[in-house]
């Protein structure tokens, strides 16, 4: 969603009470003259501000007072109030917010960004070994690393056999139309999605041509410009949903709408046009990016039903957190709330029921015809009213498009093939179900004809020639005009914020998990205070003597179990990063940062732990077991062990970052510690 988007509200005017007796209508009529000459005199004191700060500054109503306010230093409290009072009811009031913004948006003559995605003759395989092969076991493995390894040299030819994901499909996606992507599983939905948003990956071969607007994806960032929405709900469970929210939006920035923001107030002003109050300081609140929390995300909570549960932990398998539909709301909530015009939503409704599901497709319904953005949702079972929404249709079977086109003609389409949908069966379901052989014959209609299995190939073939076929054959003959195409449709800039501020906001995230992780560094600092007890009185003496083989044993016993202990002790390390990695991944791949701008922080902001953790150990122990009374050793000893801290932390977050998984990074971290402990010298003597 962008910004024409971002600001996907409009002011519901409050309404005033009915005042029967005559004295207090006329103390009222008074109250509010007074209160409507206040409010204009402090518009006119705003209006002669400079555009840059006119923007950032806004007239809010609190009750009954008009206060002037600064919109950066907009509050907690504020927002919430203003989100309710352009909200109340977010299925009724959802249509009239966007309505009345597009109105002010439109007043001065300003044109939303539209993208039109087109795709070309676009084909998609897949390499793969055969069917005994393909199994994850350890042999398999082998073999297909060391035959990948000598088909790469060309000493043996590649065996793995391609497969069709996608074959030859070409379309148009327009803007202010919503689009309904349909299919049985296993018919390239998700692939199609994916090539769509420009998110493939790179092992698969790719033919054919994918444009928004008539540019190519290598002339924009294709990640930015769109948003995909996976089916898979990747959240980290320690935040709650609200951070969780604000994170992302604070990652991927405000777009276009700042300047868009300031050329509506340039012309307001030529015009003399004064905006409703409370969608303007909304507007204002929304473009302005540096922001921990914006109202955007109270906005999305709301639309999307999530305001219930926003300060509830999200959760994991071993926390208790939301419900399994309000991750599903939270993962699409996710990418709403950042600027991307053209959505590409990948079975949103899983786990959700149909009258929720309704209620998101509707808000995303009134978004996409308002404010003129691209969707294309795919859902696996859609209920009828749900179905009813979407404007367009695209039916995916066995890697074929089987029909593109409006809603209103796909009965039509296959009734002239014989094959009608029951009074009271969901079309959506009947799509699905049609172009399957177990469940095809059920639908044929021409009882006086003999039925006869029609393939895939068949259908396309059919709409090729009917009318909705032959149109968009003409259309897609019609190159795009890119003269037509808006300046801020698509997306350059790699990121939506500067390096700096994601470096801020992955610090400040980072920070807060720490935080709510404390507990971890509290027992591990307990338990290095146990340890150093025990150590102290296993190695109880005032001084170590220095005779014979005996002493030297027990002064390098007494700094090998050091060395295990602080090694050791960054181990936890390993579980905590793992348990990140798919979050990093997913958040990495949408270019919410760089990946320095993650790993950073981790490592920045326990630096403090570390000094806390070897200092308990070093000042217990020192002086106890018997070292050198030398302050000068004591310091050396001390930031030595924090260097090996520092280096047994990294060492397990790299373990993490290789293995990817819990058991493959515990077995290289422990086969690693089994190395140093035994080739450190003192288990194993030369």
């Amino acid at each position: 969603m962008d910004h024409g988007e971002i600001y996907k509200v409009a002011s519901l005017r409050r309404n005033s009470s009915v005042w029967r007796n005559n004295s207090a209508e006329v103390i009222f009529s008074r109250s509010t003259r007074d209160e409507n000459d206040e409010e204009a005199l402090k518009w006119a004191a705003l209006e002669k501000l400079p555009t840059y700060t006119r923007i950032r500054r806004g007239i809010l109503t609190d009750g009954d007072e008009t206060k002037e306010i600064d919109i950066h230093n907009l509050g907690f409290q504020e927002k919430k109030q203003l989100i309710e009072r352009l909200l109340r009811v977010a299925e009724e009031d959802n249509e009239k917010f966007l309505t009345k913004l597009k109105n002010r948006i439109d007043r001065v003559g300003l044109d939303l960004p539209t993208i039109e995605v087109r795709y070309e003759n676009l084909s998609i395989e897949a390499e793969s070994y055969g069917q005994g092969r393909s199994l994850p076991t350890l042999l398999n493995s082998t073999v297909n690393a060391v035959e990948g390894c000598l088909s790469f040299l060309h000493i043996l030819p590649n065996r793995k056999k391609p497969f069709s994901i996608l074959n030859d499909v070409s379309g148009i996606i327009k803007p202010n139309r919503m689009t309904l992507l349909l299919g049985p599983p296993s018919s390239g939905k998700t692939t199609m999605l994916l090539a769509l948003a420009g998110k493939l990956d790179k092992d698969l071969k790719v033919s054919g041509r994918v444009s928004y607007n008539g540019h190519g994806m290598n002339e924009f960032v294709p990640q930015r410009t769109s948003a995909y929405i996976s089916q898979y709900d990747l959240h980290i469970g320690e935040m709650t949903v609200r951070e969780t929210l604000a994170f992302s939006a604070r990652c991927q920035g405000v777009g276009t709408g700042y300047d868009m923001l300031a050329e509506l107030a340039r012309r307001e002003k030529a015009a003399n046009i004064k905006p409703d109050p409370d969608i303007d300081v909304y507007m204002k609140a929304a473009a302005i990016d540096g922001q921990e929390a914006s109202v955007v995300t109270d906005y999305v909570l709301k639309i999307l039903g999530l305001d219930i549960c926003a300060d509830t932990l999200v959760g994991d398998e071993m926390l208790r957190g939301i419900s399994g539909g309000q991750k599903k709301r939270l993962t699409t909530g996710e990418m709403l709330v950042g600027p991307a015009r053209a959505l590409f939503m990948d079975e949103i409704s899983t786990g959700l029921d149909s009258s929720t599901t309704f209620q998101i497709v509707n808000s995303l319904r009134q978004t996409v015809h308002i404010m003129n953005s691209t969707a294309v949702i795919s859902l696996l079972q859609p209920a009828p009213e749900t179905y009813n929404l979407f404007d367009d249709i695209i039916l995916l079977s066995d890697a074929k498009i089987v029909y593109q086109g409006p809603r209103e003609h796909v009965l039509e389409f296959f009734e002239s093939l014989g094959f009608k949908c029951p009074e009271r069966k969901g079309v959506a379901d009947f799509l699905q179900e049609v172009t399957s052989k177990k469940d095809q014959q059920q639908y044929w209609a021409r009882k006086d004809e003999r039925y006869s299995f029609i393939t895939v190939n068949d259908f396309r073939q059919a709409f090729q020639l009917f009318h909705v076929g032959r149109k968009l054959r003409e259309e897609l003959t019609i190159p795009f005009n890119k003269t037509k195409s808006h300046p801020a449709a698509l997306t350059i800039a790699q990121y939506g914020v500067s390096k700096t501020e994601l470096l801020k906001a992955c610090a400040s995230r980072e920070y807060l998990l720490m935080k709510r992780n404390s507990f971890v560094y509290i027992f591990k600092l307990f338990q290095l205070i146990f340890i150093a007890f025990v150590t102290m009185t296993l190695f109880l003496r005032t001084k170590l003597k220095r005779d014979d083989v005996v002493d030297g044993g027990i002064y390098v016993g007494a700094l090998f179990f050091t060395l295990v202990m602080i090694t050791f002790n960054g181990f936890s390390e390993l579980a905590m990063a793992v348990v990140k990695l798919p979050v990093f991944y997913k958040q990495r791949d949408l270019l919410f940062y760089p990946a320095w701008a993650y790993s950073l922080p981790t490592w920045v902001l326990k630096i403090p732990i570390t000094f806390v953790e070897v200092g308990v150990w070093v000042f217990m122990t020192y002086y106890v077991i018997g070292f050198d009374p030398n302050i000068e050793r004591l310091l050396r000893q001390f930031f030595l062990l924090l260097f090996v801290n520092q280096m047994a932390a990294g060492f397990f977050r790299s373990a993490a970052a290789v293995g990817r998984n819990m058991i493959v990074a515990n077995t290289i971290g422990s086969f690693v510690l089994l190395i140093i402990l035994a080739l450190g010298g003192f288990i194993l003597s030369r």
